[in-house]
């Protein structure tokens, strides 16, 4: 089961009502209940750029849970940035090493977790995160995406080539592998507010469902 969450648009914000605070207090109380009802971690993935920490952080708060990047839990036991660690000893050993992270961070305290942008790709963490997690596909339009990541020399595998194109070979590539995410929820250029807003409304979804 796939779920689909679309942002609002601007437009569509403008003409509906505005929220009395008592009204953005409900939502969040609404949020805090979802969490605790959470039986699993909510994993985010998608491409680089896409918003998984930022997001991630902030959905964790509306929430009530956790947060856990795994990127930084990288850089914590290797001592270098994930860029590095891809660099220095390559693609293989760092999926082998990500692998383990991902099987690790699942365990224990439900919580929300972003995912470095290959990791939902290898096959045995895709099988796992779908097994014991609510997946939730980021998804942004490559222009935005290459934008976002031009902010800083962080990413690894766009230091070679146009990173642009890079992207969009990654997109391509990986999108079979994201659309089996339990949700999907489509991004832009907007607030990231509004991306966790969408998150948090097709998780609601999703659990009135099972």
């Amino acid at each position: 089961m796939t779920i689909t969450a679309t942002m609002m648009s601007t437009k569509s914000r403008d003409m509906a009502p505005a929220f009395a605070e008592r009204g953005r207090r409900c939502i969040v109380l609404k949020a805090m209940e979802l969490g605790k009802h959470l039986d699993r971690p909510v994993v985010l993935v998608g491409l680089m750029g896409v918003g998984k920490s930022t997001v991630g952080r902030r959905l964790a708060k509306r929430l009530g849970l956790s947060f856990v990047d795994s990127d930084a839990e990288i850089e914590g036991a290797a001592g270098y940035s994930a860029a590095e660690v891809f660099e220095r000893f390559g693609e293989r050993d760092f999926r082998d090493g990500e692998r383990r992270l991902v099987a690790r961070l699942i365990e224990g305290d439900v919580r929300v977790i972003a995912t470095g942008g290959g990791a939902y790709v290898d096959p045995t963490t895709r099988k796992l995160l779908n097994e014991r997690a609510i997946t939730v596909w980021l998804d942004a339009p490559v222009d935005i995406l290459a934008e976002r990541t031009s902010r800083r020399d962080t990413r690894a595998q766009l230091r070679n080539g146009d990173p642009k194109a890079v992207l969009e070979k990654l997109a391509h590539e990986r999108r079979p592998s994201y659309e089996e995410a339990h949700i999907h929820v489509k991004s832009g250029d907007g607030a990231h507010r509004d991306v966790v807003e969408a998150i948090v409304r097709a998780l609601e979804d999703f659990v009135s469902r099972r």
